[in-house]
């Protein structure tokens, strides 16, 4: 029989390839480019939904392992991303010059740059966990423009840690309390990912006007610093 899996669909891979293939999607998303598209918050907390008897059961699944993915997805996400800056570091600006194509669009990028310049490379390091597409970018970003592989795994240690936990004992906490939630776990999933993000995409909108602000501050001053030259 073929094997049929949604990469896009966290449950079918889930379903699929089990524990391995959760943790080979945060390893993919992010460390390696292409992976941006995969599904990392929803995969983790639909995990975290998995490691009960309950839920897993309905949905004809083998519980998950929970101390397994509470190690493993931190230690993934980790070493994902510090490949992100090795590559970042050893190949530059050319890793991100690839106008023509129609998937590795230039403005992910920019985004990520945007967050990096904003609020400084160690706290844009542990905000872009909980950014999708973002946290695949700005890796590779951060060893291009030079942040040491020292300070970058410290940095990278502390928000790989909060994102994955957070997020798989977010699900756990749903399938604990949340009767049948196998038969609408796609819309709970969403919601619930939407409300863990909304803290740091609050921060991030945040960040430009404050930057904003101060740009406009100097442009103000600098005419009168001029005329005491």
């Amino acid at each position: 029989m073929a094997l049929a899996v949604n990469i896009m669909d966290p449950q079918s891979l889930i379903a699929t390839f089990g524990l391995v293939g959760i943790l080979a999607v945060i390893f993919a998303e992010t460390g390696l480019l292409v992976g941006f598209f995969l599904p990392g918050d929803t995969l983790l907390v639909t995990a975290g939904v998995f490691t009960t008897t309950t839920a897993a059961s309905a949905a004809h699944i083998t519980p998950l392992p929970l101390p397994a993915l509470l190690i493993g997805a931190p230690v993934c996400a980790i070493a994902g991303a510090q490949v992100g800056h090795f590559l970042g570091a050893k190949y530059g600006r050319k890793l991100f010059d690839r106008p023509n194509s129609r998937l590795f669009r230039q403005d992910h990028v920019e985004k990520a740059e945007n967050l990096f310049n904003k609020f400084g490379p160690a706290k844009a390091v542990v905000l872009a966990r909980f950014v999708p597409v973002v946290r695949t970018f700005l890796n590779p970003l951060a060893g291009m423009l030079e942040m040491s592989a020292g300070r970058f795994f410290v940095f990278n240690m502390i928000g790989g840690v909060l994102w994955t936990e957070s997020i798989v004992l977010l699900g756990r906490f749903l399938g604990d309390r949340v009767k049948g939630i196998d038969k609408f776990i796609l819309p709970v999933v969403a919601v619930a990912v939407l409300l863990s993000v909304i803290p740091v995409i609050r921060e991030v909108l945040r960040g430009p006007k404050k930057a904003g602000e101060t740009d406009d501050r100097k442009k103000t001053a600098m005419p009168s610093g001029r005329h005491r030259r």
